[in-house]
C-alpha cells in the first residue's frame, strides 16, 4: 500500500494527462493543470469523509461519505464552475498558469510532506504554515494579474469594436459615393431631354432662359460629377469627395495619383484608408487660422509593383507621438489612425508617421 501511494502519480495522474492530450487532443498545459485541479478538488470531499468517519468511529463510513461527496462535488463543479474555468484556461497561457499555480504547489506539498516523508505529521512549523502562506500569495497575485488581463482584453475588444465601426462607416461612405456616380451617369443619360428643352427655348429666342438653364445645369453637373485624378474609379470617387470637403474648408488640396494596375485593397478597405488619412489631414488644417497655410499634398504612385502613399499636411499644434504613432488627446479619437494601421499591416505593408519642416507626413507602402 505504501509503494502504491508513492507510485500513484505514475499509475493514475500521468496516464490521465496523456489521455487528455493524445486522445482528446487537448493542449499539454491544460491537460496537466486539469489533473492537478481535480486532485485539489478532491480535498473537500476528503474532509467530509474524515468528519463522518470520526463522528461514526468507522473507517468504512469515511470511505462511503468520501465517495458520495466526490459525486456531489463533481455535479456542483460541472454545473457551476467548469465552464468559467475552461474559458479562463483557454484565454491565454498566463491565465492557465495562474489557475494552475495553487493546485501545483498543493500537489507537490501534499506528496512531499505527507506521502514521500512524514514532515507534515511531525508538526514542523514551516510545513504547517507553508500552504496558507502560498495560497495567500497566489490569491493576491492572481487578483492583480487577472485584473490587468481583463483590462487588456476589454481594451482590445473596445478597439476591435471601434475598428468595426470605422469599417462600416467606410462601407456606408463608399455606397454614397457609388450613388453619386450613378446620379452623374443618369444625368448624362438625360442630356437629350436637356438639349430638347434648350432647342425649344432657342426656337423662341429666349436667350436669358437659355443662359439661366445652362447655369443651373452646370451647377448640378459640378455637384454630382466626380473629378478625374487617376484611372481608378474607386480612388476618383474618394478623392472627389474629399476635394469637395477641402474646398468647403478653404484648404488647398493637391493630388498626384499614378497607381499600379492592381491594388492590394478591397474597395471598402481603400475607402477606409484614404478617408481616415484625408479626414485627419483636413481636421489638422482646419485648426490653422491663416487660410493660405492650409495645405494638403497627396502622392500615390507605384514602385517595384507596390502602392506607395505619401500624404502631407500643414498643422497648427505640434503633434504628440507615442511609440512612433500620433496620439489624440481628445476622448474617442485616434481610432481612424488605428484603422489605417490595421489595413496596411493586414496586407503585409509598412507605414510611418513623422513631422518635418512644418509638415505632418503619413507614408505607407503595400
Amino acid at each position: 500500500m505504501d509503494l502504491t501511494s508513492k507510485l500513484y502519480p505514475l499509475i493514475i495522474h500521468l496516464p490521465l494527462i496523456f489521455i487528455f492530450s493524445l486522445y482528446y487532443k487537448r493542449p499539454w498545459l491544460i491537460s496537466a493543470i486539469s489533473v492537478l485541479s481535480s486532485y485539489l478538488c478532491c480535498q473537500a470531499p476528503r474532509w467530509f469523509g474524515f468528519l463522518a468517519g470520526a463522528a461514526l468511529g468507522s473507517r468504512l463510513a469515511d470511505h462511503i461519505f468520501y465517495i458520495g461527496s466526490v459525486f456531489l462535488a463533481y455535479y456542483f463543479l460541472k454545473r457551476y464552475v467548469a465552464g468559467s474555468v475552461r474559458q479562463l484556461m483557454e484565454k491565454s497561457h498566463k491565465s492557465c498558469l495562474l489557475l494552475g499555480g495553487v493546485p501545483l504547489f498543493y500537489y507537490l506539498f501534499d506528496y512531499i510532506t505527507a506521502i514521500y516523508t512524514d514532515v507534515l505529521y511531525s508538526g514542523a512549523e514551516w510545513a504547517v504554515q507553508f500552504m496558507p502562506s502560498t495560497i495567500s500569495v497566489f490569491y493576491f497575485v492572481f487578483v492583480i494579474l487577472y485584473y490587468a488581463e481583463t483590462q487588456k482584453q476589454a481594451n482590445l475588444q473596445r478597439e476591435r469594436d471601434m475598428l468595426d465601426a470605422q469599417f462600416r462607416l467606410a462601407q456606408t461612405e463608399f455606397a454614397s459615393l457609388r450613388q453619386l456616380q450613378q446620379n452623374a451617369a443618369s444625368y448624362r443619360h438625360d442630356m437629350r431631354h436637356h438639349f430638347a428643352l434648350l432647342q425649344g427655348l432657342a426656337s423662341k429666342e429666349h436667350i436669358e432662359g437659355i443662359k439661366e438653364y445652362l447655369r443651373t445645369a452646370q451647377s448640378d453637373m459640378d455637384a454630382i460629377t466626380p473629378l478625374l485624378f487617376c484611372e481608378s474609379e474607386t480612388v476618383n470617387l474618394i478623392l472627389s469627395a474629399f476635394a469637395t470637403k477641402a474646398k468647403q474648408a478653404e484648404i488647398m488640396l493637391t493630388v498626384d495619383a499614378k497607381l499600379p494596375d492592381s491594388l492590394p485593397f478591397s474597395d471598402t478597405e481603400l475607402c477606409s484608408l484614404l478617408s481616415n488619412a484625408l479626414e485627419n489631414a483636413i481636421h489638422a488644417c482646419e485648426q490653422i487660422a491663416d487660410y493660405n497655410k492650409r495645405i494638403i499634398r497627396l502622392r500615390m504612385y507605384s514602385k517595384n509593383n507596390k502602392l506607395c502613399i505619401d500624404l502631407r499636411n500643414s498643422y497648427q499644434a505640434e503633434p504628440i507621438f507615442h511609440q512612433g504613432l500620433p496620439v489624440s488627446q481628445k476622448q474617442g479619437h485616434g481610432f481612424g489612425t488605428k484603422s489605417m494601421i490595421h489595413i496596411v499591416e493586414k496586407h503585409g505593408g509598412v507605414f510611418q508617421f513623422s513631422t518635418k519642416d512644418g509638415w505632418f507626413i503619413f507614408q505607407a507602402t503595400v
